[in-house]
């Protein structure tokens, strides 16, 4: 028995001596070690021996088995060494970085800012229902607002999103009142394309809800965002609007950065571009999240992500943004 054991090791080395391949070991490990092996036989006669024997050969062998397993082992870790690439951190290598997408830029900007005044930045879903994107934002079935987006629907009665305001009846329905959150993420429209128009494009939703809250609490936010994206004071301008979801509504411009508000194709010629609607938050939106509206109030708005990175980076044509044109957007990186 001893003798048959220690041939058993000598073959094995002679049959590794040479292999380059790791199935080839792997086959011969198999041989010497797998079911059907001779390792295998003799330690399934040990129930046939006598307990005199069993004492004596029965270590032997599990030794044996151990000492084969180590033999392929190391000769497949000294194979894979002596195969396997070096790296040479001394070559020099002319590596191009990467940057990251100037919207991505503007909304982590933008999510900074509301974060340091408290905001909780949410995700929401990009395929939603009706209710959410429409009904449950005070905007209802025969309401004409729905013939103001031009929306994408799906075989399975769902929607691609118009905006991201379906994630406020979302947040207050999860986290009740007082409330403060943000939620950017990317919406969907069937627009005629143009250099201020695209069909898919970016947004961050803003909400507070407390009690006592004013329409200068929105105005504030509204600026500081602005001045912290553009690093300066900019002009803007607040007029009248109209939203199912806040009243009152309000429309804030921001003069247009590209033609310095003479007028250009991105603005229409205004001068002028519309970057952060809002409002105060309707009585029936409130009811929705489940809310009292008789104990609290709040603000809303939305900003567009997609216009804010054209404004901030003098971008005159939103197709760009979508083009996937790596010669053009490797230009930004966060500062």
């Amino acid at each position: 028995m001893e003798k048959e054991l220690e041939e058993l090791q000598s073959n094995l080395k002679k049959s590794l001596n040479g292999l380059t391949k790791e199935a080839d070991v792997l086959n011969l490990k198999s041989e010497y070690l797998g079911k059907k092996s001779r390792i295998s036989e003799l330690l399934s006669g040990l129930k046939d021996m006598s307990n005199e024997d069993k004492r004596k050969y029965g270590s032997l062998i599990n030794n044996t088995k151990k000492e084969l397993e180590n033999i392929v082992n190391e000769y497949l870790e000294n194979m894979n060494n002596k195969t396997s690439i070096k790296f040479d951190d001394t070559i020099d290598f002319d590596i191009e970085l990467g940057s990251l997408h100037p919207i991505t830029i503007v909304a982590k900007e933008v999510t900074d800012v509301l974060k340091r005044m408290g905001f909780t930045v949410v995700s929401g879903v990009e395929m939603e229902s009706e209710y959410y994107n429409f009904e449950a934002l005070n905007v209802p079935k025969d309401h004409p607002a729905r013939d103001m987006q031009d929306t994408y629907y799906l075989d399975n009665g769902m929607l691609l999103r118009t905006q991201t305001s379906g994630d406020q009846i979302h947040s207050m329905e999860k986290f009740g009142a007082p409330l403060r959150i943000c939620s950017p993420g990317r919406t969907f429209r069937n627009e005629d394309l143009d250099a201020s128009h695209e069909n898919t494009f970016f947004q961050i939703e803003g909400m507070v809800i407390d009690k006592g809250i004013t329409i200068e609490n929105l105005i504030f936010v509204m600026r500081e965002i602005l001045r912290e994206i553009f690093k300066r004071d900019v002009e803007v301008r607040l007029r009248p609007g109209f939203f199912p979801f806040t009243e009152p509504s309000y429309e804030l411009d921001c003069s247009c950065l590209i033609c310095g508000g003479k007028g250009c194709p991105t603005c229409k010629n205004s001068g002028w571009i519309e970057l952060v609607p809002g409002g105060m938050v309707h009585p029936n939106v409130l009811k929705a999240g489940g809310i009292d509206p008789e104990v609290y109030n709040g603000f809303a708005f939305g900003i567009g992500l997609t216009r804010l990175a054209m404004m901030k980076y003098k971008i005159n044509d939103i197709r760009v943004l979508n083009s996937g044109d790596l010669r053009y957007l490797s230009h930004f990186d966060i500062d």
